[in-house]
């Protein structure tokens, strides 16, 4: 697969694994072996970014997903960026889907999770470490000193700010300088394009969570399909919802007609579109399937012209669209 930089120097596929989805948010967790046996298929096929969180799992076992992983990349660990993310913990007295989020920034949590993630992942260091969200009762400057303190003890190597915006950024990247931003973006959610000009400037890169929509974007749902009451949250996301799909249809239609004379998919089309817009965007679509994690790697091959772009993006300022999935609520301490 190609590859890019994010920052001034860590290098990763152009698609990279999101890999949450096998242990949170998308029903019960997948099956160990058929995921470990999806992870080193990935590394074959040429992934080798893999993005998870200290986080990721279950009420039984909250932290399934990094074990999963130290355990499943071990054997591939010289080959791959690993990135893991610190600071926030859910709120289990919320009858909610997808619980309110409850962050923290303290520099001794930052740490005290840091060894967490090494100890599960199976490794000395990690390449990438985030700040999950920005929690506001802490200033982002002493998030910032306590991951220049794990980088000059040689426990990260680089770190970033998912959920990120422009002045909190620069003042987090003047203290120990950032590699990347970790924020939501696809053709349904634009919002942080307004970001790219600040991490144009600073160098830094992004890194684009839900890149199709919660799945949406590969045009493999409609009103037969099934979600999982209470675990997993697209039973309550409104680009899934009947109404929501109805809405979508116009969208659809368009990436469908433009996959077909690409020789492409609606999903790899919304990820060339993506990777098209700046040579510092990194996608993390996740998947527990085989086919998925082959089709979002060729999306790397699908080569968009400027012209296309740009109608994409005319045809994405104008056409229906239901709301989408903005995230879990982020609460107070």
């Amino acid at each position: 697969m190609k590859k890019r930089i994010l920052g001034k120097d860590l290098e990763v596929s152009a698609v990279g694994l999101g890999c949450m989805g096998m242990s949170h948010a998308y029903g019960p967790a997948a099956d160990k072996k058929e995921m470990t046996e999806l992870l080193a298929q990935a590394v074959e096929m040429g992934y080798t970014f893999f993005d998870t969180a200290e986080v990721y799992g279950t009420p039984e076992n909250p932290h399934d997903n990094e074990e999963l992983l130290g355990e499943a990349l071990k054997p591939y660990r010289n080959r791959i960026v690993l990135a893991s993310k610190c600071g926030i913990r859910f709120d289990e007295s919320s009858p909610a889907v997808n619980k309110p989020l409850i962050p923290d920034g303290r520099a001794e949590t930052i740490k005290a999770s840091a060894e967490g993630s090494l100890r599960r992942l199976q490794t000395d260091h990690l390449d990438l470490y985030y700040i999950h969200r920005i929690d506001r009762q802490v200033p982002i400057e002493e998030t910032a000193g306590a991951m220049k303190e794990l980088m000059e003890a040689g426990k990260i190597t680089h770190w970033g700010i998912s959920e990120a915006d422009g002045e909190t950024l620069r003042r987090a990247h003047a203290v120990c300088p950032v590699t990347a931003v970790q924020n939501r973006y696809s053709m349904m959610y634009r919002d942080y394009e307004a970001l790219f000009p600040v991490l144009e400037e600073l160098q830094i890169g992004f890194v684009a969570f839900s890149p199709l929509a919660n799945g949406l974007l590969s045009a493999r749902y409609d009103k037969h399909s099934h979600f999982a009451q209470g675990t997993d949250y697209r039973s309550a996301m409104p680009q899934f919802s009947p109404e929501g799909l109805e809405e979508n249809q116009e969208m659809l239609r368009y990436l469908q007609e433009l996959a077909e004379r690409k020789n492409a998919t609606p999903a790899q089309i919304s990820l060339a579109w993506m990777l098209a817009k700046k040579p510092w965007i990194v996608p993390i679509p996740g998947t527990r399937k085989q086919d998925r994690l082959q089709e979002n790697a060729g999306a790397a091959e699908v080569e968009l012209t400027a012209q296309e772009v740009q109608e994409l993006d005319r045809m994405l300022d104008t056409v229906p669209m239901s709301a989408v999935f903005g995230g879990s609520r982020v609460s107070g301490r």
